[in-house]
């Protein structure tokens, strides 16, 4: 699977963002003067006086923002999140692109698992083989991912009083 670029990114959050109350006119104003204080080559100061317009909603002013950075290329999206994160950290990490990936992993870690124990249920280890087969196997999958590792290990707790 491909990363997403900062533009995809924007593309995909602009609808959260610009919904009702997620971000203040404050916050917003931060963001604009800190894309044209430290990058003035991405905001220019007649381009931030028209983001702040007052007599503009909040939430034209952030569309029209959000517009014009994704015309303007991955560096500058790139540098609105940056400063998305530094004024507006908790609405940071609820964006819509940030969670997009989680379901796909949580899913292929739980095939994993599901395939492990039924190698576990089809073959069980031979009892006079390799003592510890199934402890190895049972705290192994810790360095996957520690969602499956939670259900693999409890799956063959069961297993291990027997060893």
């Amino acid at each position: 699977m491909t990363d997403q670029t900062y533009c995809d990114r924007l593309v995909q959050d602009t609808p959260f963002l610009t919904g009702h109350g997620r971000l203040s006119e404050q916050q917003v104003d931060r963001i604009i003067l800190q894309l044209n204080r430290y990058y003035p080559q991405i905001l220019t100061n007649k381009e931030a006086e028209k983001f702040r317009n007052p007599k503009a909603s909040l939430r034209v002013r952030l569309c029209d923002l959000l517009s014009h950075l994704q015309r303007s290329g991955e560096r500058d999206c790139q540098e609105f999140y940056r400063a998305l994160y530094i004024h507006a950290q908790p609405l940071h990490g609820r964006l819509p692109s940030r969670h997009a990936l989680r379901p796909v992993s949580f899913l292929a870690g739980l095939g994993l698992a599901v395939g492990l124990a039924l190698l576990l249920y089809c073959y069980p280890p031979d009892p006079k083989g390799l003592p510890g087969t199934r402890r190895v196997l049972g705290f192994s999958p810790v360095i996957i991912d520690r969602h499956v590792s939670r259900y693999l290990l409890a799956f063959l707790a069961d297993d291990l009083g027997g060893l």
